[in-house]
């Protein structure tokens, strides 16, 4: 679980407007730093299939945002993912 100022935190580069908590990089922008929070627990409890299975979930979430985004509009796409630093 993240807390209100990571969430804050992740949101605050990528949003369109003040009160943007759900657009597409808003969206993946949050899933991101879940999957950074989630892998990291995962790093030291190895045996946690039920947060693994979580943690793909949220994989294939990001995933089918970014192609959407991608989709829509290829330049707000691209500064994404510098932005997060994410490969393609």
């Amino acid at each position: 679980m993240l807390s209100k100022v990571k969430k804050a935190n992740a949101i605050k580069d990528v949003k369109k407007h003040d009160t943007d908590t759900g657009s597409a990089e808003a969206q993946v922008a949050l899933l991101t730093r879940q999957i950074e929070e989630l892998a990291k627990h995962l790093k030291k409890h190895k045996k946690d299939f039920h947060s693994r299975r979580g943690l793909l979930q949220m994989v294939a979430n990001r995933r089918k945002h970014l192609k959407y985004l991608q989709r829509k509009d290829e330049k707000a796409y691209e500064g994404l993912i510098k932005k997060l630093g994410l490969k393609r």
